[in-house]
């Protein structure tokens, strides 16, 4: 049995700064009704999708303690790639002089647990060492004036180095789930900002991808 460990991690934050008093000078929200229902006090705007996903690789892969050649893959877990064509990742991986393959991958919230599962996969098929990144800069389709989205939605990336290791490694197990009849609780059509039907059912959306998550990453 061919398993994996997670053996660096790295993250990159725009420098920005995005109060919820900042935000209360905008649209009809305070600090306190921010807080109450989300628990966000502020938020990071700024840089793209690639430049933060380089940053947070980059710290990963110093604490892996390992170099370009040593990664046999790139996975990059966003829904706000730079470009519609190409895809993100392999910009990434030429910034950050790999010599491997290179994908996106789109799964929203759940996307870098995705992305988790996929790099053990292809562990499984002989690779060694993956690095995962999850980005988003949602700030560039967020309407800073709809008090509904504008309050959770930000930007920045966070990677780890997946290495291969003799044995189940840190991943017992994995359960991955879609419920294809949600995608009209939140969704953004192509250049376009985010819509929300209803604060809710989106509070239901966000449980349900946070207990998937919390399921998937208690059994590694």
């Amino acid at each position: 049995m061919r398993g994996a460990v997670i053996t660096g991690v790295g993250v990159a934050l725009p420098e920005k700064l995005v109060t919820n008093a900042d935000l209360a000078l905008r649209i009809d929200t305070t600090d306190e009704w921010i807080t109450d229902r989300t628990g966000i006090r502020e938020r990071r705007i700024g840089g793209t999708t690639a430049s933060l996903s380089v940053e947070a690789c980059k710290m990963a892969m110093e604490k892996a303690g390992v170099g370009p050649g040593d990664i046999d893959l790139l996975i990059l877990a966003t829904t706000t790639p730079d470009k519609i064509l190409p895809a993100t990742a392999p910009w990434v991986q030429y910034e950050l002089g790999l010599d491997c393959g290179a994908f996106d991958l789109a799964a929203a919230c759940s996307g870098w647990v995705y992305g988790l599962v996929a790099a053990h996969g292809f562990i499984g098929c002989g690779s060694n060492r993956i690095l995962v990144v999850g980005a988003e800069t949602l700030s560039r389709i967020v309407d800073w004036d709809d008090r509904s989205t504008a309050i959770l939605f930000s930007d920045g990336a966070g990677a780890a180095v997946v290495e291969a290791v003799d044995g189940p490694g840190q991943m017992l197990a994995w359960d991955l789930g879609a419920d294809g009849s949600a995608t009209g609780i939140l969704y953004a059509e192509h250049g376009d900002f985010i819509k929300m039907d209803g604060r809710e059912v989106f509070r239901r959306a966000v449980r349900v991808m946070v207990d998937s998550a919390n399921r998937t990453l208690a059994k590694a």
